[in-house]
């Protein structure tokens, strides 16, 4: 099994929060902290990220989605969780909804997608990364999460710093092995298979993925709402509040 490194945080119905390619389960730290007034929060490193253990070798998807499962069914006794991901965590939600159902109560798949057209960006990425590091793709990457306006307030470039930070101290064979892992998406046809209540949440500014990502996500899915954030790809980092009050909504109407 492998290790991943949890945080649990206050009490009330379960929510597990998944993140995003490159970050760690700090990126959830507005939102926790909103949510934990009500709610049990479980937060989580993925493999090769944060403190959790680096496995060598390839990735997929479904491996994420088996951690996640294996995590959920260790801390919570049996009780469905509410599922949070953002990105790559939203990936994780696609493979673990069709596969694990009765884990969850509901599904948030937050700026994120279910497969790419155009892969060769992924492979730039890794080949990037394999000659010189995981430092020479970060401002790129920071740059794309949160949106100028945000990042010219000191709270926004305090906020881009860390995230940069995290995202430089990331193993570089695991994070090549995640961008691989996201490249090879396609959730296309599981997705409409997935039968747990499930929100969509797309980014109006994101741009490593669009809108349009989203709202094929929510029509694939069977009932699933659509909502929208004026924010870029890390929207539970720029919006924090505006982010944990959907969650809330959709929730109070299950």
């Amino acid at each position: 099994m492998t290790r991943l490194n949890v945080l649990r945080e206050g009490e009330g119905p379960i929510v597990v929060l998944s993140h995003a390619l490159g970050c760690d389960l700090h990126m959830w730290d507005g939102v926790a902290e909103v949510l934990a007034r009500a709610h049990t929060v479980l937060r989580y490193d993925h493999r090769n990220h944060g403190a959790s253990e680096v496995v060598p070798g390839p990735l997929s998807l479904q491996a994420l989605a088996d951690d996640a499962a294996a995590l959920i069914a260790r801390e919570t006794e049996g009780e469905p969780v509410h599922f949070v991901g953002l990105s790559m965590g939203g990936m994780t939600a696609q493979a673990l909804a069709p596969k694990h159902p009765g884990l969850l109560r509901s599904v948030v798949i937050a700026n994120s997608s279910a497969w790419y057209t155009d892969r060769a960006p992924w492979r730039t990425r890794v080949e990037t990364v394999q000659a010189q590091g995981v430092a020479a793709i970060a401002p790129g990457a920071v740059a794309r999460w949160l949106t100028p306006a945000y990042v010219s307030t000191p709270e926004g470039a305090e906020t881009a710093r860390r995230l940069h930070d995290t995202l430089v101290a990331t193993d570089a064979a695991g994070y090549i092995a995640s961008c691989e892992a996201v490249a090879a998406i396609d959730f296309r046809e599981s997705n409409r298979a997935i039968r747990t209540p499930t929100l969509v949440i797309a980014g109006n500014q994101d741009e490593a993925t669009p809108p349009a990502m989203s709202e094929a996500m929510a029509q694939a899915i069977p009932g699933a709402k659509l909502a929208r954030i004026d924010a870029a790809h890390l929207s539970a980092v720029e919006r924090p509040v505006e982010f944990a009050q959907l969650l809330i909504d959709f929730w109070r109407g299950l």
